[in-house]
């Protein structure tokens, strides 16, 4: 038995619920943009693909504390 995730890994089955994309296309997309603060990604997150403010939140960091620009 796995133990359940911790951190922003906890919101990734939600995420992918919710929005119908799997977490790696949303670190894509994350990587991909010319963005590279952390509260602007969040920011471009929910303006621009309707995320609310805790699933963009921790995306962004788990993106950025696995891939640093």
């Amino acid at each position: 038995m796995t133990a359940p995730a911790n951190g922003p890994a906890s919101y990734f089955p939600a995420i992918e619920k919710k929005y119908g994309r799997p977490i790696t296309e949303w670190n894509d997309l994350i990587r991909t943009s010319p963005l590279t603060k952390h509260m602007e990604l969040v920011t471009w997150l929910k303006t621009e693909h309707g995320l609310g403010h805790g699933h963009a939140n921790a995306l962004v960091a788990h993106t950025l504390a696995n891939d640093p620009r």
